[in-house]
């Protein structure tokens, strides 16, 4: 079985600040880290519901928490709304995010996640549907595998490799994560210390494959309108660009003035919510445990007044 270590549990868990008879979300349930710590601090009048797009997640939890006041959603957190509503759920205490991906999904070959196995290039948190990575890379524009690489990758080489691709899938199809990191591997004349060459684009195809700032951005769109007063929203980001929309996002829902700067007048309204967390990180001796928790970052908002519609 492959070990998934849940970053910053204990601090995200205390971030929280649960209420034992709460009503909380935690919308990525992957092997359940996160959802058992809750369950431990809510009491027999609590409620949890745990969110995740991976079937795999849903049947592991399905076989390994049995509890009565746990359901679990096989579905993305952006459709929290939607979904909290079919089970009657109109305010919550809290609602938690772990992103990214999971270990076993990166170190479970076939899923086709990791250039370190060859492997079928899939990369879908759900491989019931969706398009694979591999019809994605074989189907796309020039303009756009460049503009993907470079937008949610970082890429330098974004245009050099997007060419490539083009040229080489008009040969053969690019089916396996070998293949493409190969191609990747020839095209990039340095290496980064410590890092793969094909890093940058399998993140990039990654989060397009899945959507998964868009997802971000719909449930911070949502979320907190429905947190009870006091209630909070946990958010654990590993890369740079789900930290920036979360961090904006926070900013602007935090902000006592929703105005724009050149508008005249005084606002007196103060906001419905309040930054508790800006930038916490691993400790070093969780680093050292788990490297994936290095990049980490975690931010932390709070309804502190509802206003009246």
């Amino acid at each position: 079985m492959n070990l998934h270590y849940s970053v910053l549990l204990q601090e995200s868990i205390e971030l929280l600040n649960i209420k034992p008879d709460g009503v909380y979300v935690d919308g990525t349930l992957g092997r359940g880290g996160h959802t058992r710590e809750l369950l431990a601090c809510l009491n027999q009048s609590g409620r949890l519901i745990s969110f995740d797009k991976d079937p795999e997640a849903i049947a592991y939890a399905s076989a390994n928490i049995q509890d009565q006041r746990l359901q679990v959603v096989h579905d993305s957190f952006a459709n929290i709304v939607i979904r909290l509503k079919e089970l009657s759920i109109d305010h919550v205490d809290g609602v938690l995010l772990d992103l990214g991906v999971s270990s076993p999904q990166i170190d479970t070959p076939e899923r086709g996640f990791s250039f370190r196995f060859d492997a079928p290039l899939d990369m879908r948190m759900d491989n019931s549907k969706g398009v694979s990575a591999a019809e994605w890379i074989n189907n796309a524009s020039e303009f756009e595998l460049a503009d993907i690489f470079w937008r949610y990758g970082e890429e330098k080489f974004s245009r050099r490799i997007a060419r490539a691709i083009v040229a080489t899938r008009g040969e053969k199809p690019l089916l396996t994560t070998t293949q493409l990191a190969n191609l990747i591997e020839s095209l990039i004349p340095y290496k980064e210390k410590g890092q793969h060459p094909a890093t940058r684009v399998f993140q990039a195809i990654r989060i397009q494959v899945n959507n998964e700032l868009g997802d971000l951005e719909q449930i911070l769109a949502t979320a907190p309108n429905l947190l009870s007063l006091g209630g909070r929203m946990v958010v654990i980001s590993f890369h740079s660009l789900e930290d920036r929309i979360t961090k904006t996002k926070f900013a602007e829902l935090a902000s006592s003035d929703k105005l724009p700067k050149w508008v005249m007048v005084k606002n007196e309204a103060s906001s419905e919510y309040k930054i508790i967390a800006k930038k916490i990180k691993a400790s070093s001796s969780e680093i050292a445990e788990n490297g994936r928790s290095r990049s980490a970052i975690m931010r932390c908002l709070e309804r502190v007044s509802v206003k009246s519609s």
